[in-house]
C-alpha cells in the first residue's frame, strides 16, 4: 500500500523515495563492443545481432519496399491517429524554430549568431518487450524541423529478422529514411562510429538499457558523437485539491506505475479525507491492470502521498522533487503555474491526464528524470542544433577598442593575443 505522509518543511529527498536502478560495471563489456566494431563494422554488429538478438539479417538497413508494405499492414484506424499524433507534435515544435540574429554596432562592428541544424543524428528505439512508435514520432519530427539532413534510426529486429511494422509504420510518417536493424551497446557504437552500413552520426538520441546508456556515454566522453540524455525511471506527480476525482487521480499515478518496478507515482494534496480516497482507489484499480504485478512493486515501494497544508507547499516539494511528469489538479491550474520552477511537463487541469501528452497532444514526451528537470529540458528542435557566433570589426572599429583588448590579454599574461592587436596597429601608424 502506498504510504502517506504529512509533510512538515521536510526536505523532498527525506519523505519522496526516488528509486535508482540497479547499477551493474558494464563498462569493460561495453568498451569491448566499441573496440570491436569501431575495427570490425558490419562484421562485428552482425555477430552481435546473432548474439543477442538471435537473427542474423541478410542486410542491417530496411528497404523502402518493408517500410511500405509495414505501412499498409497496419490498422487503418491507428494509422490515422499515429497520423493524427504526428500533426500535433509537427505544429507545437515547429514552434520552437529559431533563427540567428545579427546586430550592427556604432563604428562598424558586426555581430551575429548562426542557428544551424545538426548534420546526422541517430535515433536509438529500443525494442525488448515494449515497443513504442510514439517515441519514434517523438524523436524524428524535431530533427525534422530543425533541418538534419541525415536521420538515421536503429532498433533492435526480431527473431526472424524484422522490424515490428508499427515502428516502420511510424518512421514513415515522420520522414525517416534510414533505418538500421540493430539494438544494444552495438548499434550506438555503430552509430558513433559509421560502418559500412551505417552512417556516423553527430548526436545519438533515445533510451535504453543499461549497455545503451553507457555506450552512449562512453562515446560521448571519446568525443565521438553527443547525446540527449541518459533516461532514468519514469515519474509523475500530482497537484490535487479535495475537489478533485479520486478515481482519476488513481488512474493518473498508475500511468506512470506500470511502466516499470521502478517508476515512482506522487501526489501531494491539502486535503486529508482525499488522500484517504485515492489510497483506496490505488488499491481497487491496481488488481484490474494486465501489468499489476509492476504497477504493484511501483506504489508499494516508491509512491508517496504528501497532505500539505495548501497547494504553495505542494508546488514546493514539486520544485524540490523536480518531476518528469507533473498534474496540476486544481480549480486554478494557471494560477498555481507560476509557483512550479522544475518540472519536465506540466499538464494543467481535471481534464489532462499524462497520457494525452505521452500519445498526441504535441509537446515531446522525452522528458528529464531523476530530479534532472532542474536544470534540463524537454527534448525539442533546439537538441538537433548547434549555434555559432560570429564578428566583423572594421579598421576603424578595431582601433577604437585596440587599447582595451590589449590590457586585458596582457593582465592575463597571454602578451601574443595583444600582439596579434599590435602588429595591426602598427601597420596602420605607417600607412
Amino acid at each position: 500500500m502506498i504510504q502517506t505522509i504529512r509533510y512538515t518543511g521536510q526536505k523532498a529527498d527525506d519523505i519522496l523515495n526516488r528509486a535508482e536502478e540497479q547499477k551493474k560495471d558494464v563498462t569493460a563489456v561495453v568498451t569491448d563492443i566499441l573496440a570491436n566494431v569501431k575495427s570490425r563494422g558490419d562484421a562485428a554488429v552482425l555477430d552481435y545481432c546473432e548474439k543477442f538478438d538471435g537473427s542474423r539479417p541478410r542486410s542491417l538497413l530496411v528497404t523502402q519496399e518493408e517500410v511500405e508494405a509495414a505501412s499498409q499492414s497496419v490498422e487503418p484506424a491507428l494509422l490515422r491517429t499515429m497520423e493524427l499524433a504526428a500533426a500535433n507534435i509537427r505544429r507545437f515544435h515547429s514552434q520552437q524554430k529559431r533563427s540567428g540574429f545579427v546586430d550592427t554596432m556604432p563604428g562598424g562592428a558586426v555581430l551575429g549568431q548562426r542557428v544551424l541544424p545538426l548534420q546526422s543524428v541517430g535515433l536509438y528505439v529500443p525494442g525488448g518487450t515494449a515497443r513504442y512508435p510514439s517515441s519514434v514520432l517523438m524523436d524524428a519530427i524535431p530533427a525534422q524541423i530543425a533541418g538534419v539532413e541525415n536521420i538515421v534510426m536503429t532498433t533492435p529486429p526480431d527473431q526472424n529478422g524484422n522490424v515490428p511494422p508499427v515502428i516502420l509504420a511510424a518512421a514513415k510518417l515522420a520522414g525517416v529514411k534510414t533505418i538500421v536493424k540493430l539494438g544494444g551497446a552495438q548499434a550506438v557504437a555503430a552509430l558513433a562510429y559509421g560502418t559500412e552500413s551505417v552512417p556516423k552520426v553527430d548526436k545519438i538520441v533515445g533510451p535504453g538499457n543499461i549497455y545503451v546508456a553507457t555506450a552512449k556515454q562512453l562515446c560521448f566522453g571519446l568525443g565521438l558523437c553527443a547525446i540527449d540524455m541518459i533516461a532514468g525511471p519514469s515519474e509523475i506527480m500530482v497537484i490535487a485539491d479535495g475537489k478533485s476525482n479520486p478515481v482519476h487521480i488513481a488512474a493518473d499515478l498508475l500511468s506512470q506505475a506500470e511502466h516499470d518496478k521502478l517508476s515512482s507515482a506522487w501526489l501531494a494534496t491539502d486535503d486529508e479525507a482525499f488522500a484517504l480516497k485515492v489510497r483506496d482507489e490505488l488499491e481497487r484499480q491496481i488488481p484490474l491492470l494486465p501489468r499489476q504485478e509492476i504497477a504493484r512493486a511501483s506504489i508499494d515501494d516508491n509512491g508517496r502521498i504528501i497532505v500539505v497544508d495548501d497547494l504553495r507547499k505542494a508546488a514546493q516539494v514539486a520544485n524540490e522533487m523536480a518531476p518528469e511528469h507533473l498534474e496540476l489538479s486544481v480549480d486554478d491550474p494557471f494560477g498555481l503555474l507560476p509557483f512550479i520552477r522544475n518540472a519536465g511537463s506540466i499538464f494543467m487541469g481535471r481534464n489532462c491526464p499524462e497520457s494525452l501528452g505521452d500519445y498526441l497532444a504535441g509537446p515531446n514526451h522525452t522528458l528529464p528524470t531523476g530530479g534532472t528537470a532542474r536544470y534540463s529540458s524537454p527534448l525539442g528542435v533546439d537538441d538537433f542544433c548547434k549555434r555559432s557566433s560570429y564578428l566583423y570589426y572594421t579598421k576603424e572599429a578595431l582601433h577604437a577598442v585596440a587599447d582595451d583588448v590589449m590590457r586585458f590579454a596582457e593582465k592575463e599574461g597571454l602578451h601574443a593575443h595583444a600582439n596579434a592587436v599590435q602588429v595591426r596597429m602598427k601597420e596602420d601608424d605607417h600607412e
